[in-house]
């Protein structure tokens, strides 16, 4: 069986300042065909920023959508025409007040890939030099310095929920422990 929709149409129903929603009309591989509401999105930067204590600078802020404030990386939508690395240094400045002078690309994925075109683009942000904070005006943060052993234990201890926080605290201790 071949894995792939041919799109039969589209339209967008809804346009926002962070994504639009749009319905697509699909034909399956078995010839029938169905409606996907598909969240369109420009893609977005997440940032495993450590000082030099091994801290993750972390910032807790409310998110509506789940009536919570939760503990999160830094992130961030890119901008159109604006390239990721750019988009995490500006970010991270915008969230933490920090610059990266050694900022690596750990991977990308889907956020939610069944309804959302979201692509993260990770990143591991080391030798921090405090800088100014740019926040946005809509932006309500506390940052947050936490030990990376104590940021892996909130994981597990049901603290941290966000998937790019839990993901991108995993994959930067493995990299920084040489398990990868």
């Amino acid at each position: 069986m071949e894995f792939y929709e041919s799109t039969i149409s589209s339209r967008v129903i809804y346009s926002g300042k962070i994504l639009n929603l749009r319905l697509d009309e699909v034909k399956l591989p078995n010839g029938k065909t169905s409606t996907r509401e598909i969240v369109d999105h420009p893609g977005a930067v997440a940032i495993v920023a450590l000082n030099e204590k091994n801290e993750v600078l972390m910032v807790r802020q409310y998110r509506k959508p789940v009536e919570e404030a939760l503990l999160e990386i830094p992130a961030g939508k890119i901008e159109k025409e604006e390239q990721s690395d750019v988009c995490a240094q500006r970010e991270l400045m915008e969230e933490t007040g920090f610059f990266a002078r050694n900022l690596r690309h750990i991977t990308d994925f889907y956020t939610s890939p069944g309804f959302s075109s979201e692509r993260m683009h990770l990143y591991l942000a080391r030798d921090l030099e405090k800088k100014a904070r740019q926040a946005d005006d809509d932006e309500y943060i506390q940052l947050e310095a936490v030990p990376l052993e104590e940021a892996i234990r909130k994981i597990y201890d049901g603290e941290i929920k966000d998937a790019k926080t839990i993901s991108g605290l995993l994959l930067a201790y493995n990299i920084l422990k040489g398990a990868v």
